[in-house]
């Protein structure tokens, strides 16, 4: 990195850490930057585990003007090479092989925000490595809101209804992680009724990547760990709670 990168970087950093002071107070802002400089210097990443069971009432209406609900691969084939959506055709061939279902919210043709939720093991962009849950529970990925729309909570209403949903089929809840420099979307999960129950530590290393997931984690069956022999899990399907 020359030196005019360099004064890039740290007037951005210093920009950002102010945003956060502002925000979330000086405590988390610092943490936050401590993590971020831990994945830069020793490419190490700390997954929060989050898991709600109970929706909340006052997250369960659809705000007027949207129309949402769960939509079918075809129905987002439409959106796949967008910028805007960050959904690419490959990764929507990756997550309807394995059944994975997206809840959506769409505002006239425009793709606003969504989630999407899996039900057994799932790539979450890192070497060869996959998330696993307890079959009681449903994980959540890749939340994502158009920069048009955020501010409107719509991430964490689509969640709840989501959930829900998911209650409704006789499952526990849901779980998801937040990577532990996001301080916005950990906000976030809070703020829909998530409770954090754990941990994982993700390190790369010789350029493999290595695991490990604390104690909490065993609430859930909640861990990450290498794909099984044959399977391939591509880098595009990236999870977390965005």
């Amino acid at each position: 990195m020359d030196r005019c990168a360099c004064a890039h970087y740290g007037t951005a950093m210093v920009r950002t850490v102010q945003q956060h002071i502002r925000r979330h107070g000086v405590l988390r802002a610092i943490h936050a930057q401590l993590v971020k400089v831990l994945a830069r210097v020793f490419g190490l990443k700390i997954l929060r585990a989050f898991h709600v069971e109970h929706p909340r009432e006052d997250l369960l209406d659809c705000p007027a003007g949207y129309a949402a609900g769960f939509l079918a691969p075809a129905e987002l084939r439409r959106y796949a090479g967008q910028p805007a959506s960050q959904i690419s055709r490959e990764f929507l061939d990756e997550a309807g092989a394995r059944g994975d279902e997206c809840y959506a919210f769409r505002d006239g043709e425009q793709l606003a925000a969504y989630g999407w939720y899996a039900f057994g093991a799932t790539p979450i962009g890192l070497g060869n490595l996959v998330l696993k849950v307890s079959p009681e529970y449903v994980y959540m990925y890749k939340g994502f809101t158009d920069k048009r729309y955020r501010g409107q909570r719509l991430h964490a209403i689509g969640k709840t209804r989501a959930l829900a949903h998911y209650r409704r089929k006789r499952f526990k809840g849901l779980v998801s992680y937040v990577e532990a420099d996001n301080i916005d979307s950990l906000k976030s999960a809070r703020r829909m009724g998530a409770s954090r129950f754990g941990s994982v530590y993700i390190a790369r290393i010789f350029g493999r990547h290595f695991a490990f997931c604390s104690p909490g984690c065993r609430r859930c069956n909640f861990r990450v760990e290498r794909a099984a022999p044959g399977a391939a899990p591509s880098a595009t399907a990236k999870s977390g709670a965005g």
